[in-house]
C-alpha cells in the first residue's frame, strides 16, 4: 500500500471516530437536555451548567493528553477515551439527580479533554509532521457532519428508548465502533517520526537544513518571540471559540431578534453546517496554495463582516450572516491545527496544543451564558461583542505576520 492510501485510510478512520466523539458529547445536550431535566426534576439550565463543567475539566486535562500523545502516539490515548466516553454516558444514563448528573459530565469532560480535535490533530502531526495539513483538513471535513448525524440520531434514540436509552446507545457505539477505529490507527515510529511526515503526505522531502528552518519562531526568534506567538494564538483561539459556541447556542434566537420569524431563523441556522464543510473543501483545494496564516485571516474576518451586514440590513441579511459565520468557523477549526504546526514545528506539538487550547475551552464553557445574557438585554446589538472579538482576533493574526516572515 502506498503512503497516500495509508494516510487516506487513517484520515477516514480518525474522521469517523471524531464524528462519533463530537456527536455524543458536544452536540448531545441540544437534543437530550430537556428530557434529562424533566426526568431528573431540574431546570434545563442545570443540565447546561453540568455541560460547562465538562468543558472546564476538558481544558484542564488538554495539556496532559497532548503530552501523552507526544510520548505514546494517538491510538492508545484515543482508544482509551472511547472507554471513558462509554463510562461517562453509562453513568449519565443511571443519573438520579443533580449530583450524579454533574459527576457523569465530569467523566465526559475527561474524555472530551483527550478525545476531540486537539488530540486528533496531535495524533496526525506525530504521524505526518509538516505534511499533516491535508490530513487535518480531511478529518474536519468528515467530522463537520457530527451535528448532521448526531442530532437526528440522538432524537431517534430518545424517541425509541428515552434519553437514558439514547445515552446507552451512544456508549455502545463508542465500544463497538470507536475503540476499533482508533485502535487501528497507525502508531508511528516515535516522538520524532513526525519530522519525516512530508514524505508520507506525498509532498517533497525536507532536507536537514530546510527542516531546521521550518519551526520559524524557534529557529529565528528568541524564547520571548516564541512566547509572544503562543500568547497571540491562544488569544485568537479563545475569542473565536467563544464566538463559535455562542452562535451554536443562540443563533436561531439571534436571527429572530434581527427580524426573522422562528421558521426562517431555524432554516437559516441550518446553513452553518453546509457552509463549514464548503469552506473546508475550499481550504483543501484553493486555500491550500495559501499560507495557513492568510486563510486564517480571511476566516477571522468572515464573522465581523457578516455581523456588520446583519446589523445594517436586519432580517433580510440572515442568510449572508449565517453563511459567512459558518465558513469562517469552518476554516478556523483547521487553523487551530495547522498554525501551531507551521509556527513551531512538529516537536512537542501535542503538549503545546493542549496548553494553547486551555483559554479556548474556558471561554467556550462560559460563552452560552454570557452571550445569552447580552442577547436578553440588548437583542441583536449583542453582536457588537462578537464583532469586536473577531476584529481583535484578526489584529492578533496580523501581528504574527513579521514572525512568519522571519
Amino acid at each position: 500500500m502506498t503512503p497516500a492510501p495509508r494516510q487516506r485510510g487513517a484520515v477516514a478512520r480518525l474522521g469517523t471516530a471524531q464524528t462519533l466523539a463530537w456527536a455524543s458529547s458536544y452536540y448531545l445536550p441540544a437534543m437530550l437536555a430537556e428530557p434529562m431535566a424533566r426526568d431528573l426534576g431540574v431546570g434545563t439550565a442545570t443540565v447546561f451548567a453540568a455541560f460547562s463543567v465538562a468543558l472546564i475539566v476538558s481544558a484542564l486535562l488538554g495539556p496532559l493528553a497532548g503530552r501523552a500523545i507526544d510520548r505514546h502516539g494517538g491510538p492508545p490515548v484515543l482508544a482509551g477515551t472511547n472507554l471513558v466516553f462509554a463510562a461517562g454516558l453509562g453513568c449519565m444514563a443511571m443519573a438520579q439527580g443533580p449530583a450524579t448528573l454533574f459527576a457523569a459530565w465530569v467523566i465526559m469532560g475527561v474524555a472530551m479533554g483527550s478525545g476531540l480535535y486537539e488530540a486528533a490533530f496531535s495524533s496526525l502531526v506525530r504521524l505526518y509532521g509538516q505534511g499533516a495539513r491535508n490530513a487535518i483538513t480531511g478529518i474536519t471535513l468528515i467530522a463537520g457532519f457530527a451535528s448532521t448525524v448526531g442530532w437526528p440520531l440522538s432524537a431517534w434514540m430518545e424517541a425509541q428508548w428515552g434519553w437514558r436509552g439514547a445515552c446507552l446507545g451512544w456508549a455502545a457505539l463508542h465500544l463497538l465502533v470507536g475503540v476499533p477505529l482508533n485502535s487501528w490507527l497507525p502508531r508511528g515510529a516515535g516522538p520524532h517520526a513526525a519530522d519525516d511526515g512530508a514524505a508520507t503526505s506525498g509532498t517533497a522531502p525536507v532536507t536537514p537544513g530546510a527542516s531546521a528552518a521550518v519551526p520559524a519562531a524557534a529557529a529565528a526568534g528568541t524564547h520571548t518571540s516564541t512566547l509572544r506567538a503562543t500568547l497571540l494564538l491562544s488569544f485568537v483561539f479563545a475569542v473565536t471559540w467563544f464566538t463559535s459556541t455562542a452562535m451554536a447556542a443562540h443563533l436561531p434566537r439571534l436571527l429572530q431578534a434581527s427580524g426573522t420569524s422562528l421558521q426562517v431563523a431555524v432554516a437559516m441556522a441550518a446553513l452553518v453546517g453546509p457552509a463549514q464543510v464548503a469552506a473546508r473543501l475550499a481550504e483543501f483545494g484553493l486555500l491550500r496554495r495559501m499560507h495557513p496564516l492568510v486563510s486564517a485571516q480571511l476566516a477571522a474576518a468572515a464573522h465581523p463582516v457578516g455581523a456588520g451586514i446583519l446589523m445594517l440590513l436586519g432580517g433580510p441579511a440572515a442568510a449572508a450572516f449565517t453563511v459567512l459565520h459558518g465558513a469562517g468557523n469552518g476554516v478556523l477549526t483547521i487553523a487551530k491545527g495547522t498554525l501551531p504546526l507551521v509556527l513551531f514545528g512538529p516537536q512537542g506539538y501535542g503538549a503545546r496544543q493542549g496548553v494553547m487550547m486551555v483559554p479556548a475551552r474556558v471561554a467556550q464553557a462560559f460563552a452560552p451564558l454570557l452571550f445569552g445574557m447580552l442577547l436578553d438585554r440588548f437583542g441583536a446589538d449583542a453582536l457588537w461583542l462578537t464583532t469586536l472579538l473577531g476584529l481583535a482576533a484578526l489584529g492578533a493574526l496580523w501581528m504574527l505576520r513579521p514572525q512568519m516572515q522571519r
